[in-house]
């Protein structure tokens, strides 16, 4: 439904002044920051036909109005005007790419930390790769529990993969590194696609625990799934826990149990289309972010390798400020990948 004018400005001023200060905005307020040709009683009219609209609700402890979720997504996508960075905040992400980084997930340590610090919302940066066949450089097997160890698989191409393994019996640590440094020299170059049959080949050959190790990975369903690997870094989980909407201690948790949760963190940031994408509230489809928004900005390099960016906030985030910054370091991301790519090209054809 269209808005006429004087509710769509009153409504622009309550998100604004909601998403500033977290106070429930009252006609007072309108009147004396936004709009002070307009009487607080007629302010008071509009505000109660927004709510019957849907577009705002009443807090119980509050004589003022929020902005609903249908509030937020008219704002995003009618009201939000393009927001330009300031040169300072241009050149800051610029500089994180000045040197070389070798490692795609060193890239996206950074890239996650210094989004959460420009921010203060939680970062997440995620790299799948295509459903091809990749070839693994080298592994590491950390041991987690007595019975449960983490396989860690890492490309030629710098992408990580991370396989839980349960083990029929302990295995030390000491013994767990030799059979990390033996598996790394002998599936090095190895299809990713090929590991599980490659594994269960040689573990006919090998001693008797040796022997099992090997079959418990192979018969791991995650090793053997058909999925994209990739990875997953996430900054600033402890960001959102500062903004009044998670002073509850339920609700704070069941926030870090998604933020914590990798798959869930996955499922999250893949649903984001190939460009920027912003979900608000129930739109993430996972309870536990009902009060959160998330804006993920994707993009595909010239190997069909998908890399993407994500910001989550409150429903109330500065939805401006972190499309601006997520165009800016996608741009920037998606340069120096190429570039790197454009390097490992040249340095393969040297060879």
């Amino acid at each position: 439904m269209d808005l006429i004018d004087r509710k769509y400005r009153i409504l622009q001023a309550i998100i604004d002044d909601y998403i500033l200060t977290a106070l429930p905005v009252g006609s007072r307020t309108i009147s004396r920051k936004y709009e002070q040709k307009l009487s607080s009683a007629t302010i008071r009219n509009e505000m109660s036909d927004l709510e019957e609209l849907g577009y705002l609700d009443s807090p119980h402890t509050s004589a003022g109005r929020v902005p609903s979720v249908k509030a937020y997504r008219l704002y995003v996508d009618q009201m939000l005007q393009p927001l330009s960075l300031s040169g300072e905040d241009i050149a800051f992400i610029q500089s994180l790419f000045e040197s070389r980084i070798s490692q795609v997930e060193e890239l996206s340590a950074r890239l996650a930390k210094t989004l959460a610090g420009m921010t203060h919302y939680t970062a997440a940066v995620m790299t799948r790769m295509p459903k091809a066949d990749h070839r693994l450089s080298h592994l590491q097997i950390v041991p987690i529990a007595d019975r449960r160890v983490l396989l860690i698989l890492v490309t030629q191409s710098g992408a990580v993969k991370q396989v839980p393994v349960e083990l029929d019996n302990p295995v030390a640590p000491d013994a767990l590194y030799t059979v990390s440094r033996f598996l790394s020299q002998q599936l090095e170059g190895v299809r990713m696609s090929e590991l599980v049959s490659t594994l269960e080949k040689m573990s006919q050959k090998e001693p008797d625990e040796m022997r099992k190790l090997m079959n418990a990975m192979a018969r791991s369903g995650h090793l053997s799934e058909k999925s994209e690997v990739g990875s997953l870094v996430v900054g600033g989980r402890s960001n959102l826990l500062s903004y009044p909407e998670y002073a509850d201690v339920e609700k704070a948790r069941n926030l870090l149990s998604v933020l914590e949760t990798r798959d869930k963190m996955i499922s999250l940031l893949s649903q984001g289309a190939m460009e920027i994408s912003v979900r608000i509230g129930p739109e993430t489809g996972m309870e536990e972010l009902t009060d959160c928004s998330v804006v993920t900005a994707s993009y595909k390099l010239r190997d069909g390798r998908v890399n993407t960016i994500g910001l989550i906030g409150p429903t109330r985030m500065q939805y401006g400020k972190v499309m601006a910054v997520l165009g800016e370091v996608g741009r920037a991301l998606g340069a120096v990948l190429d570039e790197q790519e454009r390097t490992t090209d040249e340095e393969k054809e040297t060879r």
